[in-house]
């Protein structure tokens, strides 16, 4: 019996990953989130925060987060539809529509509840849908959770999506194609307009998770349907509140109706307690911010062309990125981890993504730029990363 409660089959799984080489304890940050962060107490340069706006420590959000905190507490004290569906939330739904250029917007308690929430409120049994093979662990996961059936179609691969539509369309009352708008261990676009063509010749529905598009892509960073003008052609936008945002939550954009059903039956909406107020004024204030300037993109944008053309002419293997999000790959695991290691002894976190977030043999250490870097903070990352991969000859 005390074997049983000493949890000795985990211990035996952990074993495991040591052997492996990729077990790791949790990093302890001991201040704001921001280009350089003192990490296990050292000063290092951060390259592995999702802040891509540099706005999770900004003064202007800082302040509106204390602001709501003064007038509506720390809490919302209950779901949405009872008594925690404050004016304060209500605004954000209305600014994220604004910014988002559609008809309206319901906000979750984060991006991972939205795609958890959504997609089973939205599908049933009779109907299918239809995910690219490298859609985020969040879609997966609301994905099986929904009462439909499901097909996966390889990564950004027309040809086989139409092949899946051609084959299935006809058994099923609704089909619903789901993307990530930028996937995020690779750092490349989705194919979203010949998605969308597609899902209008097989009478589809289309639904993209734009995280990591969300404050990146599009005008003033308002996402991927508005990068690719595809405005009233996608049905179900999610985006993040807790990355280029720099706060927590997430939503989903849309139709009016698509909002009125989801007050029904979205059920982080049902069953948990709706954002805090601190959150929610902080978001209003990042959002109008991005809608009066794209100071903060255009900054993102240059850094991340920077940073990655110094990689490029050192020889590093960046993949297929097009945006920010700049993987070194490397392959095998256990090197992986130590170059990450290596290098944050050396002054620059980055963090080695390894199977099972990536497929074996594909480990690579995943850059991510942000507005907030200097040009001299990116020129030392670099050189330090070129010469902890010669070191370990990665490079």
């Amino acid at each position: 019996m005390d074997k049983i409660h000493d949890l000795q089959f985990l211990q035996e799984k952990i074993e495991e990953l040591k052997h492996d080489g990729v077990y790791r304890e949790l990093p302890v940050n001991t201040g704001p989130c921001d280009a350089m962060i003192t990490l296990n107490g050292k000063e290092v340069i951060n390259l592995s925060s999702n802040n891509y706006l540099g706005l999770a420590n900004h003064p202007r959000v800082k302040r509106a987060a204390i602001e709501a905190i003064e007038k509506y507490g720390v809490g919302a004290g209950a779901v949405r539809t009872i008594v925690g569906n404050m004016d304060i939330h209500e605004k954000l739904d209305e600014v994220l529509s604004k910014f988002k250029r559609e008809e309206a917007v319901m906000v979750f308690q984060s991006g991972y509840m939205c795609n958890a929430g959504t997609i089973q409120a939205v599908t049933d049994k009779g109907d299918l849908i239809i995910s690219d093979e490298l859609n985020h662990a969040s879609i997966i996961d609301g994905v099986r959770l929904s009462k439909a059936d499901k097909a996966v179609f390889r990564h950004s691969d027309m040809n086989h999506l139409e092949e899946i539509l051609k084959e299935k369309r006809n058994l099923y009352k609704n089909v619903l194609i789901i993307t990530d708008g930028v996937f995020s261990m690779d750092g490349d676009i989705a194919k979203l307009p010949a998605i969308v063509e597609l899902a209008e010749k097989y009478q589809a529905l289309t639904y993209v998770d734009d995280a990591h598009g969300s404050g990146v892509l599009g005008e003033n960073g308002r996402g991927i349907v508005d990068h690719f003008h595809l405005h009233g052609k996608v049905d179900f936008t999610i985006g993040t509140l807790s990355k280029a945002i720099g706060v927590i939550g997430g939503y989903v954009a849309g139709k009016k109706v698509m909002k009125e059903w989801l007050s029904h039956r979205g059920r982080p909406i049902l069953f948990s307690t709706a954002l805090p107020p601190a959150s929610v004024g902080a978001i209003i204030e990042s959002v109008t911010m991005l809608m009066e300037s794209n100071e903060y993109t255009e900054k993102l944008w240059d850094n991340a062309r920077y940073f990655k053309s110094k990689l490029v002419s050192l020889g590093f293997n960046i993949g297929k990125s097009e945006t920010p999000i700049t993987p070194i790959f490397v392959g095998d695991e256990a090197k992986t981890m130590l170059f990450s290691k290596t290098l944050l002894e050396n002054g620059v976190f980055v963090s080695g993504i390894v199977f099972p977030t990536v497929p074996k043999g594909t480990g690579r250490l995943r850059c991510m730029i942000s507005a907030g870097h200097t040009k001299e903070q990116l020129n030392l990352a670099v050189e330090t990363i070129y010469t902890v991969a010669k070191k370990l000859n990665i490079i």
